[in-house]
């Protein structure tokens, strides 16, 4: 960025943060069916993580840490998110019917997998995406 003076404590402070933040955004999303959260804030906040890094950096450095083409990750995401309804309707029930697989763990318990969680990753690779065209078009304007 032209004429931003960026401080070398802001560009350490990125460089914890974005694990950090990405991290946290996973929770968010995992937490989503359960408690507050899921793939929309999970996703703005793993966005918030890259767009930190951009403004600390460069945002073509974000960009190659970020390692994924965007317009394939939104497509990516709207169809995990279509996806997710489609296997109730195989089993005569209406489209978006949640459906819930329970996996025994031996010596950990249970782990119960629902059509939701993936609906939530969709949600949460669409929202990352988009925010980041948005935000990272703007700043190299």
């Amino acid at each position: 960025m032209k004429g931003f003076v960026v401080s070398l404590i802001l560009r350490t402070a990125a460089t914890y943060m974005l694990p950090l933040l990405l991290l946290f955004s996973v929770f968010l999303l995992l937490g989503g069916h359960n408690e507050p959260g899921g793939g929309f804030v999970g996703g703005l906040t793993a966005a918030s993580a890259f767009i930190l890094y951009g403004l600390a950096f460069d945002v073509e450095r974000a960009k190659v840490m970020l390692r994924v083409n965007l317009i394939r990750l939104v497509g990516v995401g709207l169809g995990l998110a279509a996806l997710s309804g489609f296997f109730q309707i195989l089993m005569g029930d209406p489209y978006l019917t949640s459906a819930w697989v329970t996996i025994p763990l031996p010596g950990l318990g249970e782990l119960k997998l629902g059509t939701p969680l993936l609906f939530d990753i969709g949600v949460y690779l669409v929202v990352l995406s988009v925010s980041l065209i948005i935000t990272m078009t703007l700043a190299e304007q």
